[in-house]
């Protein structure tokens, strides 16, 4: 499950970006009662992204950012509980990181599903079914 963390540069202090990475995928975990799970656990990577503040941009003006991207099986964020505790978590893992810097109005969170059967790990294609039978194992 990548998460794509998108930042301009020094939105956080220097540093805080692996931890707070971190941190936003243990949330999402916890968030779906999957803390641990041998199967996922493994699964969830990602990339942390470093833009230079003129190229970041919220209401057309150049502005400091937080973006927050999962890329999911349709499964995953389904709950609507489950959305509404992670975004308010996630929000805030960062909006602390931030030591105050970035208000939570430019802290965004979206999740993006993707197609069944396009899973690809460890060079095999997983369809939504195989994949939930692997975590409900792990």
């Amino acid at each position: 499950m990548p998460l794509t963390l998108t930042l301009t540069e020094d939105a956080l202090p220097k540093g805080a970006e692996k931890t707070t990475f971190k941190k936003l995928c243990e949330a999402m975990l916890n968030a779906h009662g999957l803390r641990g799970n041998k199967a996922l656990t493994p699964n969830v990577i990602g990339a942390i992204h470093i833009v230079p503040r003129e190229h970041v941009f919220a209401g057309l003006e150049e502005s400091d950012v937080a973006l927050i991207e999962w890329k999911v099986p349709s499964f995953a964020f389904a709950n609507r509980e489950v959305q509404k505790t992670y975004i308010a978590e996630a929000t805030k893992i960062v909006q602390d990181a931030s030591l105050g810097r970035l208000p939570k109005e430019r802290i965004w969170v979206n999740v993006v599903h993707a197609v069944d059967g396009t899973w690809g790990i460890a060079g095999e294609a997983l369809t939504n079914e195989e994949l939930g039978a692997a975590i409900y194992k792990g």
